[in-house]
């Protein structure tokens, strides 16, 4: 950018992934680390503050910044060192986790931290501090970074390891991108014998069956995940089914040099062979209603009862979101709310008993649910507990945004009390009050006291940093 003023044909209107929240902002796409340095002076110069964006993904408003920068780091997107011997890889924050996966998997690795698509960047993931299906057993995707470079808004350049700066590694992974960006990231790949996984289903026919398969497999299995019918009531409330899932040992796939290959992970375009995916959407949206999601819901578990075990390819496990195209858009024009809570075992039963039947008693059901098994971290900004989380997805209506804005309030006050914690890559309601109250004000005033060190002029805001950590 050599301008020294502020281009209005790059204003533009940007959306959160759930195209529930929208923002005007100059969007710009650097290249390199010098056009990074540059944007912030001059977002300096034109009293400008900056946010970062992946790839949009976000189901809140972590990379809006209305009537400002927003700088997407997509076009910042190589991969600067692979070595298949040691399977450490170092690459920069737009590359996404498909450009990732499909760059190892030939050579036997897998990353071992993924989110349920495959087109979140590496940047934007980090931000976040994502965790997947192997929380319990594997953490944060901050856990396999083993060291990252970053450009402060002072034009610094610093590396981070967990022995070095170790201040700014632990705060700017889950950080948000309020501290600085990161320009380049060297993680620790997982090896793989077989590009398939060993996946078991099975029902569960309440939320004490479902929370208890979580805690009983997390231990026997790589991964674990439960969807749950959220609008199922009475003695089936939290009914689902739960997938559990383990890597193949070296020898079991006797395809294995097939499985690995990019090609036998892909996606299928059509359902069942014949229906284009992206058409799906239009379909699935006339079944957006409660009675539609109701009679779904019904037959996805009548259909559950039955258990399975079989051999799936690692992105058709790992990368549900991604199955349908543009799925989000059948949710409508008002979009989706995901609203996103963690915790601990000793409390998770009650505390979600009350939520789910407060949503039922309100007409307000969710229309997804998926719950995790976690456990606790080291990053300042931590959503995780030692327990589990549960996804909930909300469709906005006109009709409804302000009866659902003060549902989720209320569900913040029950997870609060119960000692529970949120994550700033979904939640788009929490408060100021919210936020100090599951992370400490000691933890609230540590993050501030870093950002006043590291971006002394408060360039670096986005919409959800001033709604959560404004004054």
């Amino acid at each position: 950018m050599t301008n020294s003023t502020l281009s209005l044909e790059r204003l533009t209107t940007l959306e959160n992934f759930g195209h529930s929240l929208q923002a005007q902002s100059h969007l710009y796409q650097p290249v390199n680390t010098e056009e990074l340095a540059e944007l912030f002076r001059q977002a300096k110069k034109s009293g400008q503050t900056v946010t970062l964006r992946g790839a949009g993904r976000s189901y809140n408003d972590a990379a809006l910044n209305g009537g400002g920068i927003v700088v997407s780091l997509q076009a910042m997107n190589r991969i600067l060192a692979w070595n298949p011997e040691t399977g450490i890889v170092t690459a920069e924050p737009g590359v996404t986790l498909q450009q990732l996966w499909q760059h190892v998997l030939p050579d036997g690795w897998w990353p071992p931290v993924v989110s349920g698509t495959m087109f979140t960047t590496l940047g934007g993931c980090l931000g976040a501090n994502i965790h997947g299906k192997n929380n319990f057993k594997k953490g944060t995707i901050g856990e396999h970074v083993l060291e990252f470079t970053a450009r402060l808004p002072t034009g610094a350049e610093i590396t981070c390891l967990p022995t070095k700066n170790g201040d700014l590694f632990y705060s700017m992974i889950s950080g948000l991108g309020m501290l600085g960006v990161f320009t380049s990231i060297t993680l620790q790949m997982k090896q793989m014998y077989s590009g398939l996984l060993n996946v078991h289903a099975f029902p569960v026919h309440n939320l004490q069956e479902q929370l208890a398969a979580l805690m009983e497999g997390a231990p026997q299995h790589d991964y674990i995940v439960g969807w749950l019918d959220s609008t199922a009531g009475g003695k089936s409330l939290g009914r689902g089914q739960i997938h559990a899932a383990d890597y193949l040992a070296a020898g079991d796939d006797p395809e294995a040099q097939k499985t690995l290959q990019v090609a036998y992970q892909t996606l299928p375009a059509k359902f069942f062979g014949l229906v284009p995916k992206n058409l799906l959407h239009y379909f699935m949206a006339t079944f957006m209603i409660n009675p539609g999601v109701w009679l779904v819901n019904t037959a996805k578990y009548v259909a559950s009862l039955r258990r399975g075990e079989q051999r799936q390819a690692h992105a058709a496990f790992h990368f549900l979101l991604d199955y349908v195209p543009d799925w989000e858009l059948s949710y409508g024009r008002g979009g989706l709310i995901q609203y996103q809570s963690f915790l601990p075992k000793e409390t998770a039963l009650a505390a979600w008993t009350e939520i789910l039947t407060i949503s039922q008693k309100r007409g307000l059901p969710s229309y997804l649910g998926v719950t995790k098994r976690h456990r606790p971290d080291k990053f300042l900004l931590s959503h995780a507990v030692d327990g589990f989380s549960l996804a909930l997805d909300f469709k906005i209506t006109r009709g409804n945004r302000a009866k659902l804005s003060a549902m989720l309030q209320d569900f913040d006050k029950i997870v609060l009390e119960a000692g529970g914690r949120f994550y700033f890559a979904k939640n788009s309601e929490t408060s100021p009050e919210t936020a100090r109250r599951y992370l400490g004000a000691e933890t609230v005033e540590r993050f501030k006291a870093l950002k006043h060190r590291t971006d002394p002029n408060h360039l670096l805001e986005s919409d959800l940093y001033r709604r959560v950590f404004g004054e």
